[in-house]
């Protein structure tokens, strides 16, 4: 316990731990020199309890996955990974507090506020924003490097910038989190220092399953589809981006609040229910906190439940709003989906400028792929596929799987040929005049009104699907490839 009578936190027992084996002057010197600068920086956040994000504690661990090439320590055990990790690099104090707190000033100058320089500040505040905690072992090696003259300001920008697409793209998805610790982790060791950028745009790039970084296409469509006012925690912040995209003069839109152009209670309004048509009901349900309806005002409780046009015309209405976001509400006579979803596509535009993906030529891409030892079979192994009825139908199927999507992989085997995702999702085996189809999927969770599949799970086949399809005529190819897309969508999903 401290002198207070409460349990001594990690901080205390780190500081305990590296200064116990001095002599008290030397102990007095080095907590002066280095560890008070470091209570200093982290002010508040130093003895934060450890589920508090941003405190000592979340600093060390990011400090030991550094250290550590990208092992991550479990955040309850830090004061013991700390002296495991002095232990075994035979450290001496000094050095350890010196580089303990030269990291301790990285990490307060981008979580804290405490950058001086206005653009590093100002997107270390977006990435704040977007709670990117697991970021920051990552994090802290760029600007280590930035500061060492390794790093170009430029590209750290660039890089920084990325970081932030990468999470928001991800969260607009709706992409698990859990996978982003052991990504950001891995950053470390898998990139090329002598060319930073380019390998952190491949890293990304490189990226499946739930470590994805979306493309435009998904990206796009969840944009315009999600439920943004109460599934999406970051709208705030979306919506900034949004507003203020190529603006030098800028708003604060914390002054404002959302509104949505087509209210949220339409039961007793029968100018809202003509507006919107027959289908009101189901056009009110599908994009109500969509994109589309959505803006910002500082008359919300002026518009209440207003008609459209009065929203437009009234004083401070659309009409007047100052709002970069209100300019195509200006002039519009109606309200209605097809007006919403112009709206949700012209937004949509301006978020893929906003928030980039990164790209790579596929051939400089090709360098950085995984070596993998050379295939020691090829489509020449397979006798079935040289000619005939077989090799067209392969020819066909093959073709249509590699186009469902850009991440879709091909390896060739002995006894057939699997395409992966994360994992194997469909396995064609070749046979004479018709192909095997393995299909990684369940039977009770494939939607097959033919009944073409059969479920081999306890059966011993080639392939690592769960059913079997025979695929033996070119008019059944369109139905087959649509059992093969639900295995790929439920991996994707997963």
């Amino acid at each position: 316990m401290n002198s207070t009578g409460k349990d001594l936190s990690q901080a205390d027992l780190i500081r305990n731990y590296v200064l116990m084996d001095l002599a008290p002057e030397e102990q007095n010197g080095f907590y002066e020199k280095y560890w008070r600068i470091m209570e200093t920086e982290f002010g508040e956040n130093f003895n934060k309890d450890k589920k508090e994000k941003q405190s000592f504690d979340y600093f060390v661990r990011h400090y030991l996955t550094i250290k550590n090439e990208g092992n991550i320590p479990n955040l309850d055990k830090i004061y013991e990974s700390f002296k495991e990790y002095k232990q075994n690099q035979n450290i001496n104090t000094q050095d350890l507090l010196v580089d303990l707190q030269r990291y301790a000033h990285f990490y307060c100058a981008m979580a804290f506020k405490k950058e001086e320089d206005k653009e590093l500040y100002a997107i270390f505040e977006n990435l704040k924003a977007l709670d990117c905690e697991v970021a920051y072992p990552f994090l802290l090696e760029l600007y280590r490097d930035y500061e060492e003259n390794i790093l170009s300001k430029n590209d750290f920008l660039e890089i920084l910038k990325l970081i932030e697409n990468y999470i928001l793209r991800r969260a607009v998805c709706g992409i698990p989190t859990n996978a982003l610790n052991k990504v950001f982790a891995s950053f470390i060791k898998n990139i090329k220092k002598e060319q930073y950028l380019e390998s952190v745009k491949a890293y990304f790039n490189l990226q499946k399953g739930n470590a994805i970084f979306p493309n435009d296409k998904v990206f796009n469509e969840a944009l315009i589809h999600k439920d943004i006012y109460t599934r999406f925690k970051k709208k705030t912040y979306l919506f900034d981006k949004l507003e203020n995209f190529d603006r030098k003069e800028k708003i604060d839109i914390n002054e404002y609040t959302f509104e949505h152009i087509m209210p949220q209670n339409i039961n007793n309004s029968r100018e809202w229910q003509n507006e919107l048509g027959e289908n009101w009901q189901e056009i009110h349900e599908k994009y109500l906190h969509t994109l589309g309806n959505l803006t910002l005002t500082g008359y919300n409780s002026e518009y209440s439940n207003k008609s459209f046009r009065e929203k437009q015309n009234m004083k401070g209405g659309f009409k007047e709003s100052p709002f970069r976001l209100n300019n195509g509400l200006k002039n519009i006579e109606s309200w209605n989906e097809a007006s919403m979803k112009q709206r949700a596509k012209e937004l949509a535009k301006d978020a893929l400028k906003i928030w980039t993906y990164p790209k790579i030529d596929k051939e400089i891409l090709e360098n950085y792929k995984p070596k993998k030892e050379q295939y020691t079979f090829t489509l020449d192994n397979h006798k079935s596929l040289q000619s005939g009825k077989s090799k067209e139908l392969f020819e066909s199927l093959r073709k249509e799987i590699l186009a469902l999507d850009e991440n879709v992989e091909e390896e060739i085997l002995k006894q057939y040929i699997a395409y992966k995702f994360d994992t194997n999702f469909v396995d064609i085996i070749p046979q004479q005049n018709r192909l095997k189809l393995s299909i990684n999927i369940y039977s009770d969770e494939l939607d097959d009104p033919k009944e073409l599949a059969r479920d081999i799970t306890n059966i011993g086949t080639w392939g690592n699907g769960k059913v079997e399809v025979i695929l033996d005529s070119m008019e059944n190819l369109p139905y087959c490839l649509g059992l093969i897309r639900q295995a790929l969508e439920k991996q994707q999903n997963d």
